[in-house]
């Protein structure tokens, strides 16, 4: 009988709905330190649905965590069985094949709404929002329902600055970690890292990182899209203290969707979302739609939770200094 992991990279293969955090290339190059693997619920030998996983370990415990890079993981339901009369036994089938260990954090897809045999099992559960916007209108129109001073403010910027991706990946990656200093806080992942996740995309034709520039060739904003079958994501953005009156970040935003609707022909674009409130307002005023998606954990180890909540409380007293 074959891995599910290897059944799981070949239904990566066949099934054009599956998000790009989803794909078993998109795992391989983001799943560090640690490793990935997948669970596999079949019905009459068809896939009906699969659930990857990044497996850590660190204390000597072994827990589920979120890849750097991965906006969604968990289950994954083909379209047509994803009624709960049908998910439900898909789900406890997922759940059952899990291997043992002592903590779980993970943050579903949207499309998965049914998380009830979770809480049955006794998961925890809060909701989180990303934001989508539409681009099945024609691009005009979507710049049209662009609240007004967002309006005035794109235009500003194009007077003043131009697109670009002539620079090297340590440049986005330099900017990229500006905008962590300027929120007091160290950039999460390595430049290392970062070069494996974008050689990965670029090997599948599936980023494009612009840059706001300004007639001394000053750099203003960075912004890393990538994308799927179905849609494009606002995955990293980056910002130079310096010129931040200049509207450029909103700027990069409208050149991604012109991009996204335009040259890839996609009619979804994902923000990724955000719990800041500042954020969170951008992003409605681009005209988005709020969206649900589900963070689920639980605690096997009640000595791993204490460790994890002391960490966590140490992490937020050093962010606060």
């Amino acid at each position: 009988m074959q891995a599910p992991k290897e059944t799981y990279r070949k239904f990566c293969k066949t099934e054009k709905d599956l998000p790009i955090f989803f794909q078993d290339w998109y795992l391989d190059a983001v799943c560090h330190p640690g490793t990935w693997d997948a669970a596999v619920s079949l019905q009459n030998g068809e896939i009906v649905a699969v659930m990857p996983y990044f497996l850590k370990q660190k204390w000597g415990f072994r827990y589920f965590t979120m890849p750097h890079f991965v906006k969604h993981l968990g289950p994954y339901i083909r379209p047509q069985f994803r009624a709960p009369k049908v998910s439900h036994s898909i789900l406890q089938d997922l759940i059952q094949q899990l291997p043992k260990i002592d903590a779980f954090k993970q943050d579903f897809h949207p499309t998965l709404t049914n998380w009830l045999p979770f809480y049955w099992k006794g998961y925890q559960q809060t909701s989180r929002y990303i934001y989508i916007l539409d681009l099945q209108p024609e691009i005009a129109e979507i710049r049209r329902n662009i609240n007004r001073n967002m309006r005035r403010n794109i235009k500003k910027a194009e007077a003043k600055l131009t697109i670009t991706d002539k620079f090297p990946l340590e440049t986005f990656y330099a900017i990229n970690k500006k905008s962590f200093k300027r929120q007091g806080v160290n950039i999460p992942y390595s430049f290392d890292l970062l070069k494996k996740h974008d050689k990965a995309l670029q090997a599948h034709g599936a980023r494009k990182i612009f840059y706001a520039v300004d007639e001394q060739k000053n750099i203003h904003s960075a912004a890393y899209l990538i994308w799927d079958q179905v849609s494009s994501y606002y995955h990293l953005s980056g910002d130079d203290p310096a010129f931040r009156s200049s509207g450029s970040g909103i700027f990069l935003i409208w050149k991604a969707i012109e991009y996204t609707k335009i040259e890839l022909g996609l009619t979804t674009f994902d923000f990724e979302g955000s719990m800041m409130a500042k954020i969170e307002a951008i992003r409605r005023q681009f005209g988005a739609q709020q969206l649900a998606y589900s963070s689920v954990w639980k605690y096997h180890s009640r000595t791993y939770k204490l460790l994890d909540w002391l960490q966590e409380k140490l992490k937020k007293s050093s962010e606060a200094l």
